[in-house]
């Protein structure tokens, strides 16, 4: 897959191609269907597929103090739109002047002109242009009026509820990480540095890695049983979000015990991905309470994460 930053330089050989075009945010099952479209789509056709992205996101230029945090940072949706192979990947540098474009000059200059797709693939809800000015039936105009082709991709519903990118953050900020996981298609995971931590759960025996400078959405406070991955090396995971109200400490801290694991990572980027919630953040009268839940709780989520791994439902 071809990484494109500029559309001024779009190489010749993916002009007239199999276009799909979104902010792919979290590339859930929804984004899947869309991109096994455009696979297929441009086997038949024998044509490129391109997939256009944007980086930052719209909302990030217009309304940053309103933008919805990120499922998925760029690195990161980069390597899942890769796993569906398109010939191109187009990361979009998103500024307000294009952001004035309207749907009609959104088409003519991009996909017309620069771009002259073929065919698009875009799914129901897709919205484009100055104000989510152009949706599916204008684009189908637009693309009649142009003599190029369209497939509307359906929704994918699990639980009965469509998938999006907005109901996935809800599901994550209520905790709800395995009807998430559910939308994602795989566990919903969020990466950072590891950092100094107070080292209280070193004094207890159960250390933690104290995680920093993460850039997505933060699931609701508590604690959940889930995978800790650095590099190659996959490890079950006890990780406990928010504060530490025991020893009076409020706030948001994302700290994560690692089971089996002998070391230290200060310093290294680990990611953590969510697969059950366990528990609320409750205090404790003293650490001997705090210590024995502890120990409750390490059981319970090896217990829950072997279920889990016997069920397929993730992989190490």
């Amino acid at each position: 897959m071809r990484i494109i930053r500029d559309l001024e330089t779009v190489p010749s050989e993916y002009r007239g191609g199999i276009l799909s075009i979104g902010k792919f945010d979290g590339v859930h099952r929804g984004h899947g269907s869309i991109l096994e479209r455009l696979k297929v789509c441009s086997a038949d056709r024998r044509r490129p597929s391109l997939v256009f992205t944007f980086t930052p996101s719209p909302a990030e230029i217009l309304r940053p103090h309103l933008a919805p945090p990120l499922l998925c940072t760029t690195q990161r949706k980069i390597e899942l739109i890769s796993q569906y192979e398109p010939d191109a990947l187009i990361l979009f540098p998103t500024t307000r002047e294009f952001l004035k474009l309207t749907a009609r000059e959104f088409f003519e200059k991009i996909i017309v002109d620069l771009l002259d797709a073929h065919m698009l693939v875009e799914g129901d809800s897709f919205n484009f242009g100055c104000n989510r000015g152009g949706n599916t039936e204008v684009l189908r105009s637009l693309c009649e009026e142009y003599g190029r082709l369209l497939r509307v991709v359906p929704p994918v519903h699990v639980l009965g509820r469509g998938v999006s990118s907005s109901r996935i953050r809800s599901l994550i900020r209520e905790g709800q990480v395995e009807v998430a996981r559910g939308m994602l298609g795989r566990p919903y995971g969020l990466s950072g540095f590891v950092i100094q931590g107070e080292h209280r759960g070193r004094r207890l025996g159960f250390p933690t890695a104290n995680l920093g400078g993460v850039a997505t959405i933060v699931p609701k406070p508590g604690l959940y049983a889930a995978l800790a991955r650095h590099g190659d090396q996959t490890w079950g995971a006890a990780v406990h979000l928010g504060g530490n109200p025991t020893f009076g400490v409020a706030g948001m801290k994302i700290e994560a015990h690692l089971l089996d694991f002998q070391g230290d990572l200060y310093g290294e980027f680990l990611n953590l991905e969510f697969i059950a919630r366990i528990r609320d953040v409750i205090p404790f009268s003293d650490e001997a309470s705090l210590l024995k839940q502890i120990q409750k709780d390490i059981t319970n989520i090896r217990r829950v994460l072997l279920m889990n791994k016997l069920e397929g439902l993730y992989k190490v």
